[in-house]
C-alpha cells in the first residue's frame, strides 16, 4: 500500500474546490456528514495559497484529507494524508498522461512517495472544465471506455480507475461495464451525484463515489443523503 491511510475502504468522498467559497456552518456540516474523506481538488484557478486556506478550514474536524493536484504548482504535503495524482488516459495530449508528472518530479526531489496514489482518469463529459483543459476524447463507446479501464487495471496497475463525468450525471451502464473487468484497481465514480437515489445507483457498481458540485449547488443536506445511500 502506498499510503498510511486505508483509502481502499472508502465508500464516499467529498470533493471540495479551493476556488469556491464555503461558509463555516457549511464546512462543519460537510465534515460531520459521515463522508469517509475530503478531497481538495479543482481544475481552474487552483493555487498553493487557496489549497492551504481550504485545508486550514477543514483540518480541525479530523476527517481524512487528500489533495488531488490539477497542476504541479498546486501541491500540498503538510497536513494531509494522501496525494491522489491523476493521469487522463483518454487524451491525445501526453502532457496530461505523464508530462505534468515529469515536471513535478523534476522540480521536487523530496516527494514523499508513501503518500502518492496514482489515478487513471477516464473523462467523459466534453463540456466539463477538465474535459476541455485536457482535450479528452469524451464521445467514446462503452467498449472503448472498458478498454481504457482494462489497460489501467491490468497493464499499468493503477491503484484507482476514475470514471469522471464532472458536472453531469453519467451512464450507469458504463460504470457497470467497467466494474465487471476490474481486478486490481479500485473503481471511483464522480459526476452529477446530487441525491441519495443517484448515489445508490452508481454506488452499486463503483467502489467509491465522489460528490462535489452538490455541496455547492444543493447544500450539505443533499451531501448527507448521498452518504447515507452508500453506507
Amino acid at each position: 500500500m502506498r499510503t498510511m491511510i486505508d483509502w481502499k475502504k472508502w465508500r464516499h468522498i467529498t470533493k471540495l474546490d479551493p476556488d469556491k467559497i464555503l461558509n463555516p456552518a457549511d464546512i462543519e456540516d460537510i465534515a460531520t456528514s459521515g463522508t469517509d474523506a475530503l478531497m481538495l481538488s479543482g481544475t481552474l484557478n487552483i493555487t498553493e495559497e487557496n489549497l492551504t486556506l481550504l485545508r486550514e478550514q477543514v483540518r480541525e474536524y479530523g476527517v481524512p484529507m487528500v489533495v488531488e493536484p490539477a497542476d504541479p504548482s498546486a501541491v500540498l504535503y503538510e497536513g494531509i494524508q494522501g496525494l491522489f495524482v491523476p493521469s487522463v488516459l483518454n487524451t491525445p495530449d501526453i502532457t496530461w498522461v505523464v508530462g505534468k508528472h515529469q515536471y513535478w518530479v523534476k522540480k521536487n526531489r523530496n516527494i514523499n512517495w508513501d503518500m502518492v496514489v496514482p489515478e487513471a482518469y477516464i473523462v467523459l463529459n466534453p463540456d466539463s472544465s477538465v474535459g476541455k483543459v485536457t482535450k479528452a476524447l469524451c464521445n467514446i463507446s462503452i467498449d472503448e471506455v472498458v478498454a481504457y479501464a482494462t489497460v489501467a487495471d491490468r497493464y499499468f496497475k493503477f491503484p484507482i480507475v476514475y470514471i469522471e463525468y464532472s458536472g453531469t450525471y453519467g451512464n450507469p451502464e458504463v460504470v457497470k461495464a467497467v466494474s465487471e473487468v476490474m481486478e486490481y484497481s479500485v473503481l471511483y465514480y464522480g459526476g452529477g451525484i446530487n441525491c441519495g437515489e443517484k448515489a445508490a445507483e452508481m454506488g452499486e457498481f463503483a467502489d467509491t463515489i465522489v460528490v462535489g458540485n452538490a455541496v455547492y449547488d444543493e447544500g450539505a443536506k443533499a451531501l448527507i443523503e448521498t452518504v447515507k445511500a452508500v453506507k
